[in-house]
């Protein structure tokens, strides 16, 4: 489905609403923050927000345990702070995408209230409920699936009887069933509800998942140690999710002009994702992988050393390589290093000893691609990891607290889970904005939900930055006024794409061929490599060190040096 032109041309910022900005001083962010904070993100140059789950909800998962789609969530405000925010942010030419959560609802939702409570209810199909398996006196879990927080996929219905309910992410998030069409039309009320509202658009979570293996037979891959099995094709991608998503369209989406943006996760294959985006025959318009988010080798790095993670900058460049050339012709692209479900990009790729080079280089090297960019709250100002001390500063997440409690019994050191948290927890993207260098980093004069991290103090913060030429943030509105530009932007949408020099190990160079020629060349090292460039640039329009190091024909490029040239 092509995107309307009032979507053109936007560089989009994610708000993670419970850590933005609190207004009341309860120390949760909420819709009055987001508001008082508008004018500061159009003068930064976003006008595209999406803003992550704002319905009513017992916060088991942050939100994504939805008990209400049609309130707002009390911590957040009310619905008319909504319509506010929506009237305000469209003042200031700024669109909003709601986190629309599909997949699941909170276990405390009135349908599996009713599901649990009348097992002949229309509700109880809304869900899955299968009987569990008897082996001698024992009863265990209808099959042997493992879900995405470290736990069995089943939960066993309280009472008296075998029955076992279905969910892929916390006990408290129960998977709705896609297949009941009563199902499916709860969910086209609520879409036309807030489209009607003047909502411009959805990212829709968890995407991926809302087509089953239905069979729920067991998987016959390896187990872990626990006896369970992580096969996410059984619940990822499967082909009744294009046939949900086309029916959902034709019902509701194509009546509005409206921007949808799909999460479908890391298994998605760039052919896959084009029958969910195609211009002309995709029921939305982008979608959201996890490809590009964990090329350091820190998914998965329970047993890693810190030498281990290193960023492989070859497969980086490969991986964006591929999407370009699959998707480009057909589809729109979203761009992003991170968003709440992933480390601080800046840990990730960049480094903490080159903060403000390293935050520059990720922004430049991400901000001129083809496709449209998401900047989550706080890169802007080079928020990064936190460095916690002990497993249960992370258990806002449920996820986290699953797997410690795993790990524990797996005979893990706190302080090695500890380590392994503070490089992957995605409570990591999770901790307060920092605004200032007052109290909670300006945040909110109440503790907030995460701990601070406490680099506000030294200069990681809006106000030490925002009057600085040379600082981060600045950058980023230099950066993001380059993007603006209709020559730049009719550059980077139209021209070709091809990437410099491949082989090399640790720079990260394109061009975009069109009128004029637009290079971007960045070093990912913390430390000085060496690029040959046989073209005459014209002019540097982006550039993050005060001199050029440039002798026949070849860069010597700084630690996390970047460029954007026009040749």
């Amino acid at each position: 489905m092509k995107r309307s032109p009032k979507f053109d041309n936007r560089v989009g910022y994610i708000i993670y609403p419970a850590a933005f900005k609190d207004s009341n001083d309860d120390g949760i962010g909420d819709i009055q923050g987001i508001i008082s904070k508008l004018d500061y993100l159009a003068y930064i140059g976003f006008d595209l927000l999406w803003i992550c789950p704002l319905f009513r909800s017992p916060m088991d998962d942050n939100g994504y345990d939805v008990s209400d789609y049609y309130q707002i969530d009390p911590r957040f405000g009310s619905n008319e702070d909504l319509k506010t925010l929506i009237e305000e942010a469209h003042k200031r030419g700024i669109v909003i995408l709601l986190d629309f959560v599909l997949n699941h609802t909170s276990d405390e939702h009135p349908w599996f209230q009713k599901a649990l409570s009348d097992p002949s209810s229309k509700e109880r199909d809304y869900y899955f409920f299968r009987k569990g398996r008897r082996e001698g006196d024992k009863l265990l879990p209808p099959n042997n699936w493992k879900g995405f927080f470290s736990t069995s996929t089943w939960e066993k219905v309280p009472g008296d009887n075998d029955d076992y309910y279905f969910h892929i992410f916390s006990k408290k998030m129960p998977d709705v069933n896609w297949e009941n069409p009563a199902l499916r039309e709860e969910y086209y009320a609520i879409a036309r509800h807030y489209l009607d509202m003047g909502v411009d658009g959805f990212r829709l979570d968890a995407l991926a998942h809302l087509a089953k293996d239905t069979s729920f037979a067991s998987s016959s891959l390896p187990p872990d140690p626990e006896g369970l099995v992580y096969d996410t094709d059984r619940f990822s991608n499967r082909p009744a999710l294009y046939s949900y998503l086309r029916e959902f369209n034709d019902e509701v989406f194509s009546h509005y002009d409206c921007l949808l943006v799909g999460e479908v996760g890391g298994n998605l294959t760039p052919d896959k994702a084009l029958l969910l985006s195609d211009f002309d025959t995709g029921p939305i318009h982008m979608v959201f992988n996890f490809a590009t988010a964990w090329v350091n080798g820190a998914f998965g790095s329970l047993d890693k050393k810190d030498e281990d993670i290193r960023t492989d900058v070859i497969a980086l460049k490969k991986e964006f390589l591929k999407w370009y050339q699959a998707c480009s012709a057909r589809s729109d692209m979203p761009l992003y290093w991170d968003n709440h479900d992933h480390p601080r990009a800046l840990s990730q790729y960049g480094s903490i000893l080159y903060r403000e080079k390293s935050a520059k280089a990720l922004c430049n090297t991400l901000l001129f691609m083809y496709g449209t960019p998401f900047i989550y709250y706080g890169d802007e100002i080079g928020m990064s990891n936190v460095t916690y001390e002990k497993p249960e500063d992370f258990f806002s997440d449920v996820g986290n607290h699953n797997e410690t409690d795993v790990l524990r019994a797996r005979g893990y050191s706190d302080e090695h889970i500890t380590h392994y948290l503070n490089r992957t927890s995605r409570v990591n993207s999770r901790t307060p904005m920092q605004w200032d260098k007052g109290q909670n980093a300006g945040f909110s004069s109440a503790a907030p939900i995460n701990k601070v991290n406490g680099n506000y103090l030294e200069g990681v913060n809006v106000a030490d930055q925002i009057d600085d030429p040379f600082s981060t943030l600045r950058f980023f509105k230099y950066a993001i006024s380059k993007r603006h530009d209709p020559f730049i932007n009719e550059l980077v949408q139209h021209g070709k794409f091809e990437i410099l020099d491949m082989p090399h190990p640790d720079v990260f160079a394109y061009t975009h061929d069109g009128a004029k020629k637009l290079v971007v060349i960045t070093n990912m090292r913390p430390y000085t490599v060496y690029f040959s460039f046989y073209n005459n640039f014209s002019d540097i329009l982006v550039h993050n060190y005060g001199d050029v190091i440039f002798t026949n024909h070849v860069f010597e490029l700084r630690p996390f040096e970047t460029y954007l040239l026009l040749v």
